[in-house]
């Protein structure tokens, strides 16, 4: 259980150790008792449209469990109707579960009365929704601040945290505009200030850059990876859009009608698919971006150490085959002085084809404590 704090008046939780979202068995169903459907296994193999005919109710979130650490940027990605909107706003209670646990920091979420759900949207986790939802009348400064003035911050402090993140997110210079002065990609960037502004433990994307131009939609990605490179912070970013998944996400969970097929880093997405339904998800991804060296490695032999251009363990594929068509030799897959091993043309032409074994996951940093074998996270 998370500690909870006193400042400036305002209850507050401390992290504690472990996931920040750690979520269990969580249902959510639409319709008349839906809280007998997740009792009821035998409607557990129903189809959508089964499950439907034969009680009236719709199951937009079926027994997915996940956790969400430290840090990750972690990509729910689906499409339409697979249930993934429904699943972010279930984090924070705005769509009330069904049944299931969800925690953050330790902290039972569904245990929260009205007082402790107002914290937790204000302070801990907040959303950017793909809808702006600006204020038309009040300037670009004034919409920043708003969440803070709703929290009880004094004029001069939000004002100043507001002018603080609109310099963040690239707006200096339009504090003064209203919404309807401003291009559809500044609009994002000021619900993504204003989500800033609070300083959450947790940032919660629900398609924000869906309705963008492509353009317009690459910059932010790129803002977004350049504010976690930069803060490091806690984000669940859900998106249709699987080279938006595998651009942004340390890790991705796929949904496919309510359920979470398969959750692994991009690597493991594209290299492993889980089923046929995923392996056709990612049929046409380009695998030299995604897959690292160690998906094509093998053992060096001879004079390999000692020649050849060198890369680390998680460099991409892509920039393996340009170092190879430049040298002419093997590239080293160097772990700082360590060789790990090479990789060569017949490699990565399996890796491009997808013929290659999957790479084996790197270890986890030994612990100072020994382990419990077969521990591990809970994937739905």
């Amino acid at each position: 259980m998370s500690e909870a704090t006193m400042t400036n008046g305002t209850e507050t939780t401390t992290p504690a150790a472990g996931p920040v979202f750690a979520v269990k068995n969580l249902w959510k169903v639409f319709g008349p008792r839906a809280g007998r459907i997740p009792d009821d296994t035998s409607l557990h193999g129903l189809s959508p449209a089964e499950l439907r005919e034969r009680t009236g109710c719709t199951a937009a979130v079926r027994d997915v469990s996940f956790e969400v650490n430290k840090g990750e940027v972690f990509v729910v990605m689906g499409l339409s109707g697979s249930g993934k909107s429904t699943l972010v706003r279930c984090l924070t209670r705005l769509i009330e579960p069904t049944s299931g646990t969800i925690a953050i920091d330790g902290e039972d979420v569904l245990a929260m009365d009205k007082a402790r759900l107002r914290e937790l949207r204000r302070h801990r986790a907040s959303m950017v929704f793909q809808h702006f939802g600006l204020l038309p009348h009040r300037s670009v400064l004034d919409n920043v601040a708003y969440g803070l003035e709703i929290q009880g911050v004094g004029k001069a402090e939000r004002r100043a945290k507001a002018l603080e993140v609109v310099e963040k997110v690239g707006l200096e210079g339009l504090e003064q505009r209203k919404p309807g002065q401003l291009s559809g990609g500044q609009q994002q960037r000021v619900g993504l200030a204003r989500a800033l502004a609070v300083d959450p433990e947790v940032l919660l994307f629900d398609e924000p850059f869906s309705a963008l131009d492509p353009l317009i939609r690459r910059d932010m990605q790129e803002e977004v990876v350049r504010l976690h490179r930069e803060e490091g912070r806690t984000m669940v970013f859900i998106t249709h859009d699987l080279s938006e998944a595998l651009k942004l996400g340390d890790r991705i969970a796929l949904m496919r009608d309510g359920r979470v097929v398969q959750c692994g880093t991009p690597e493991e997405i594209v290299g492993s698919p889980a089923d046929d339904y995923v392996r056709d998800f990612v049929r046409d991804v380009a695998r030299a971006d995604v897959m690292s060296v160690r998906s094509a490695m093998r053992p060096a032999t001879g004079d390999d150490e000692s020649r050849g251009a060198a890369l680390g363990p998680d460099a991409k594929v892509s920039e393996a085959i340009e170092a190879v068509a430049r040298s002419g030799f093997p590239v080293r897959v160097m772990d700082g002085k360590r060789c790990l091993g090479v990789v060569d043309h017949a490699g990565l032409l399996a890796v491009v084809a997808g013929t290659a074994a999957p790479a084996p996951t790197p270890p986890a940093p030994a612990a100072p404590t020994p382990t419990v074998p077969g521990q591990g996270e809970v994937v739905g």
